[in-house]
């Protein structure tokens, strides 16, 4: 589709203004309950089912389906399809099966045809990107030793050894210097440890999903917000990561940023990233206790095993109750700040980086969602230069927002097959730097202007 210059633009800042529709996707509804409210995971899930036309089932491109009898049975785990109950899970469904055999499976479950279209823009044809890599990726995926997975098994699990131990030194040891050096190296080790769970998340329930939640975040949660919905929807209306931020960060171009989040991005960031962990498990056990139904259908156990590397700190140390409680929350708060460093710099927010309002390359009428997801990613070379900052760093990132569920070493096994399909298609596949990155999220959240995204030369 040719771009259409000042034109578009005009149009594309009043949309932004009515709030009607998607900027970009002018055919789509406004999502329900994006503005409002906490913006949390079940509200955004709320928020879905209210715009998907799902009836209270489940939607697949435009047939409905009742998985209840298949839920305890699913292979993925039973939390998949609880907490997509009454969406529409096109995009989960194609992404998360690369084998068209669960094809057969789901029509057992066929219910009726859904009375409304689709409210997400994306497409999934079989001559398309994303189906022509998925059929390419399957065969490829045969010829990979299993066995390559161990190695990211080994890194995640030294991680957290090393996260235990250094907490327990931190307050065993009556050197201050050493003291101060470990809860440091400690939260560091924490952080990674809970970017790298962030590789087991997206696949079928695990324990190391689990490690998740020592950050006093919920993989559940985590699992809507960033499974569900920003990979599914990178940098959309729809993609919680960016809406939950704002107004403190806009990292969409709008003209009526407020002036703190435009100029002061970079000190907001400072001040709120180390809370931002010990917030979301305040708002989600408030939420258990005063939302209607949310104990029952989100609230873990779980979500309370970070609690017991305190109680590992105290038997160990013998330190004071309150020593270890200061230490420990020190230890929350300096992971938490370098957790969301890293991810708001790993890969989507840069100025040559499509965002809701700007014109993309492709049809924005019939999108293929795989050319989406690399029109809204870059990569990162000197992250994706070794196996173990890969794994701490969102490393792979266009490979594993395409298929999540595959882990992060077998991904490496892929990068040909996948470079060969993205020119043959044309779709937007880039490479920058880590440094490049981090200023570029800075940019965004300055500019105001859409941008339109030229077609990317042979």
């Amino acid at each position: 589709m040719a771009p259409m210059g000042a034109e578009y633009i005009e149009i594309a800042h009043q949309r932004a203004i009515e709030k009607k529709t998607h900027v970009t996707f002018p055919q789509l509804k406004y999502p329900s309950l994006r503005d409002t409210g906490l913006k949390d995971s079940v509200q955004w899930l709320e928020g879905k089912a209210m715009d998907d036309g799902a009836e209270g089932l489940w939607r697949v491109h435009n047939g409905l389906y009742d998985l209840d009898a298949f839920i305890d049975k699913h292979p993925g785990g039973a939390d998949w399809l609880e907490l997509t109950k009454g969406t529409d899970i096109t995009e989960a469904y194609e992404c998360h099966h690369l084998s068209r055999s669960v094809d057969k499976i789901l029509a057992k479950y066929y219910v009726r045809d859904a009375k409304t279209p689709r409210n997400s823009p994306f497409t999934f044809e079989d001559d398309g990107f994303y189906r022509s890599l998925k059929k390419a990726v399957s065969e490829e995926l045969l010829k990979i030793p299993k066995s390559v997975t161990k190695t990211s098994d080994r890194i995640i699990d030294s991680l957290f050894a090393a996260y235990l131990l250094l907490a327990a030194f931190s307050c065993y040891t009556k050197i201050s210097v050493l003291a101060n050096l470990s809860w440091m190296l400690a939260s560091l080790m924490l952080a990674w440890t809970v970017v790298a769970s962030h590789n087991y998340i997206h696949r079928r329930s695990n324990w190391r999903m689990h490690l998740f939640s020592m950050s006093l975040w919920s993989y559940r949660d985590f699992r809507v917000s960033h499974v569900l919905s920003h990979h599914l929807y990178p940098n959309t209306l729809m993609d919680l990561e960016v809406s939950a931020f704002e107004p403190l960060v806009y990292w969409n171009p709008r003209k009526d940023k407020p002036f703190f989040s435009r100029y002061f991005a970079f000190i907001i960031e400072l001040f709120y990233f180390p809370c931002a962990s010990i917030v979301h498990f305040f708002v989600r056990n408030l939420s258990a206790i005063f939302r209607k139904d949310y104990f029952k259908k989100h609230w873990r156990v779980t979500d309370l095993i970070g609690f017991l590397v305190p109680l590992w700190m105290w038997l160990v140390s013998g330190a004071t109750f309150y020593h270890v409680i200061t230490t420990w929350l020190c230890i929350v708060a300096g992971a938490s700040l370098t957790f969301y460093k890293i991810g708001s710099n790993a890969a989507h927010h840069h100025p040559d980086i499509w965002k809701d309002g700007d014109q993309p390359s492709y049809n924005t009428e019939t999108p293929d969602w795989g050319v989406h997801e690399l029109e809204a990613v870059m990569d990162r070379k000197d992250i994706n230069s070794n196996h173990f900052t890969i794994m701490t760093f969102f490393g792979n990132h266009s490979l594993h927002h395409l298929f999540p569920t595959l882990d992060h070493a077998t991904l490496t096994y892929l990068i040909p097959i996948f470079v060969e399909y993205a020119k043959k298609f044309r779709a937007n596949f880039r490479e920058s730097n880590q440094f490049d990155l981090f200023i570029g999220q800075y940019k965004c959240a300055f500019n105001t202007e859409f941008k339109i995204h030229g077609k990317k030369e042979e």
